[in-house]
């Protein structure tokens, strides 16, 4: 069986290059769950790093080197904003992958942001990832995703994950509503939570950008943040770019 290296950072030059690393492991990753399994699961993250990510794969390059039909795409947290809003999440990777990928339709498991409340929303989607996943509980095998996809906030959260809030500390439920973001833009968010987030094969954090050193350097001196709680079944990565590498970290 082939093995993947259990590394914990890795430093990149640059938003390119980072973008190709994450691109060559979730190829390879796909590519070897797709041996056992007919459907597939990666779970995307919004934000600005990742765009460069999903431009990456809908290029011509990679039509050919994913089982396109096969992969089911899932967000990690959303905003509580119309789908046509532009902070919307599911809209950027829509934009800039899904829509120019040979990507079904109804392999798309947004957010909905049509729902009563943000609370609503997360019912709905705990439900709909129930539904696809065997058994409906995160604790029977398979893991739920083959690859999540995480960022990393100026203030260490990640997806919809804020520092002191109840929701790190949530157990049971995949997802949830939060009412008041603790990072802007303020508006209410749908997240999965880090059992849900865990149950990955392979969870790779893109991290980007001089605004996140300081948040980097707190996560490798393993202060308690919102990021540094997340983990894995399997594999966890972080692909950090130079211009986000603190001073004096190897």
């Amino acid at each position: 069986m082939e093995r993947f290296a259990p590394t914990r950072i890795q430093f990149v030059d640059d938003e390119a290059a980072l973008a190709r690393d994450a691109a060559e492991r979730i190829v390879r990753r796909l590519a070897h769950a797709s041996r056992d399994r007919e459907r597939l699961a990666v779970c995307l993250t919004g934000g600005s790093t990742p765009r460069h990510l999903y431009a990456l794969l809908a290029t011509e390059a990679y039509r050919g080197r994913l089982p396109w039909p096969r992969i089911h795409w899932f967000f990690t947290d959303e905003r509580f904003v119309p789908q046509d809003d532009e902070r919307n999440n599911a809209r950027m990777a829509i934009d800039a992958l899904l829509d120019r990928a040979p990507v079904p339709r109804e392999n798309v498991h947004r957010m909905r942001t049509d729902a009563a409340d943000a609370h609503e929303s997360a019912k709905l989607y705990e439900t709909q990832l129930r539904a696809f996943h065997a058994g409906g509980r995160m604790d029977k095998p398979p893991p739920l995703f083959d690859v999540v996809l995480m960022g990393l906030g100026p203030d260490g959260h990640t997806a919809s994950l804020y520092p002191g809030h109840t929701s790190l500390d949530e157990t049971k439920r995949w997802a949830l509503g939060i009412d008041m973001a603790g990072y802007e833009p303020y508006v209410p968010r749908v997240t999965l939570t880090f059992p849900a987030l865990a149950s990955a094969r392979e969870m790779l954090f893109l991290v980007s950008g001089e605004d996140k050193r300081d948040a980097i350097a707190r996560v490798m001196q393993n202060e308690d943040l919102p990021s540094a709680r997340a983990h894995s079944e399997g594999e966890l990565l972080w692909l950090v770019t130079r211009s986000a590498r603190p001073a004096g970290a190897y």
